[in-house]
């Protein structure tokens, strides 16, 4: 019994994690083959739908096997009653999300607690007619619309079980499959306008870098860069998600999706430090620490992705699910405290600058806009990492769309701030000196420790 709660209280914890990172948009087919192999879990996580009226979920399993983790099961001596496997304890079931973690800690205080026969839970079938080596397939429609939470029971978990499990799930409109969940319907349309957006804020990029060529810095040549992959990444994105509500499989567009998700990730972060580093407009050249900074977020940002995909392409079932969720967490974090040392360093050369080089006026304009910077940069990786990921606890399963809608909305004004703040234009303030206010900047500059980091 202590073990049972052992690992309820372990999964209570992932639970808890998976809530954290309910909202990364991940693109995932809902048409899912997973393989289980000598798992003892006494519940088995496999995904989260959300349901409408007319909704139904199939499970199919096939090569079904299990054995005793007690190594004198092996040699032969199963005479002890908890080591002869109940075929019944053995099911799939679906429980509402909310009450989910209700009932993982209902399961840690009540003696004997089997997950397949809570009240939370709605049964799919019990493995009691199902023998080794055999196939079986059981569906259930779904009346009472909510997000639910496929799940496998193990009421037994000194039994390790195998198997190949093949489910899909589908909400039907007007007699046509949606496999898409009902809170994502309108992805595609989404992706698909941003997709547009980014496509035309390319275009005028392009064509002001075209206009200014004789100040256009390599910076800016970067940044073209990061519009094009990020348009790139919406239609994918878009395409992605239009062949998963039609078949239930993205038809390699995941593949084109992570494809330029990992060059918009490198990218970003790569603007982000060159920027702060004031590469191109203060200096032509890095220094070795910059160096560092940027060599450290690009690697990390490979293997961010990497995890992305596993997490993605696997599902909680996994047994090491959950190690890649916190790896791709911690790489997350590292990367955008990473992003924050150059821009600081900038604001102290500067404000250093300020003092010896006679320029107070233009250092202080410079120093503004790296504050602003700062702030904006600290903004948006707040809202997209935490306030967005947050509210998934308070939207309603159908509105989950909106934290899509609203991260992106956030990148597009982030995005926004930087390009026309560090547009190659004559009116720059990295091009601007003002004498006339020189005295009254270097006052500024004296007095204002808001500039201290």
């Amino acid at each position: 019994m202590a073990c049972l709660r052992y690992y309820y209280a372990t999964l209570f914890h992932a639970v808890l994690l998976l809530f954290m990172i309910s909202s990364i948009p991940v693109c995932l087919s809902e048409i899912k083959e997973t393989h289980v192999v000598d798992d003892s879990r006494p519940l088995i996580m496999f995904e989260r739908f959300g349901f409408t009226e007319d909704g139904k979920a199939e499970v199919t399993i096939k090569d079904i096997s299990w054995k005793s983790k007690k190594q004198n099961y092996n040699n032969g001596n199963n005479n002890n009653k908890d080591q002869v496997l109940n075929p019944s304890s053995l099911g799939f079931f679906f429980v509402r999300d909310l009450a989910f973690p209700v009932m993982i800690n209902e399961s840690q205080y009540i003696e004997g607690f089997c997950s397949l026969s809570s009240r939370y839970a709605k049964l799919v079938y019990r493995f009691e007619k199902i023998v080794p080596n055999s196939s079986y397939s059981g569906a259930v429609n779904i009346n009472d619309p909510d997000e639910y939470i496929l799940l496998f029971g193990n009421c037994q978990p000194e039994f390790q079980v195998s198997m190949f499990v093949k489910t899909e799930m589908h909400n039907s409109q007007h007699g046509i499959k949606d496999y898409l969940p009902a809170g994502q319907t309108q992805l595609p349309r989404l992706y698909l306008m941003f997709f547009f957006t980014y496509t035309l804020f390319f275009v005028m990029w392009v064509f002001i870098c075209i206009k200014q060529r004789p100040i256009v810095d390599k910076i800016h040549i970067v940044m073209a860069a990061l519009l094009l992959v990020k348009a790139l990444k919406m239609i994918c994105a878009s395409e992605d998600k239009l062949y998963v509500s039609e078949t239930g499989t993205p038809h390699g567009w995941d593949v084109a999706f992570y494809i330029f998700g990992l060059f918009k990730g490198i990218m970003l972060f790569t603007v982000i430090v060159l920027i702060g580093t004031g590469w191109s407009f203060l200096k032509p050249y890095l220094q070795e620490r910059e160096k560092n900074v940027l060599m450290t977020v690009i690697p990390l940002q490979v293997l961010e992705n990497i995890a992305y995909v596993v997490i993605s392409e696997t599902g909680p079932a996994t047994q090491d699910w959950m190690a890649w969720n916190h790896m791709f967490l911690l790489i997350d974090i590292i990367c955008c405290a990473a992003v924050f040392f150059p821009i600081i360093w900038s604001i102290r050369s500067l404000k250093e600058a300020s003092k010896t080089d006679g320029k107070a006026a233009r250092n202080l304009e410079k120093l503004t806009l790296f504050k602003q910077f700062y702030i904006v940069v600290v903004g948006y990786l707040y809202f997209t990492r935490i306030v967005v990921p947050a509210s998934a606890h308070v939207v309603n399963y159908r509105f989950e769309w909106t934290m899509y809608a609203a991260a992106e909305g956030a990148s597009l004004v982030f995005y926004l701030f930087i390009f026309h703040n560090f547009q190659p234009t004559e009116k720059n303030p990295y091009f601007v000196v003002d004498d006339e206010e020189e005295s009254e900047a270097r006052q500024i500059l004296e007095e204002d420790d808001s500039f201290e980091l």
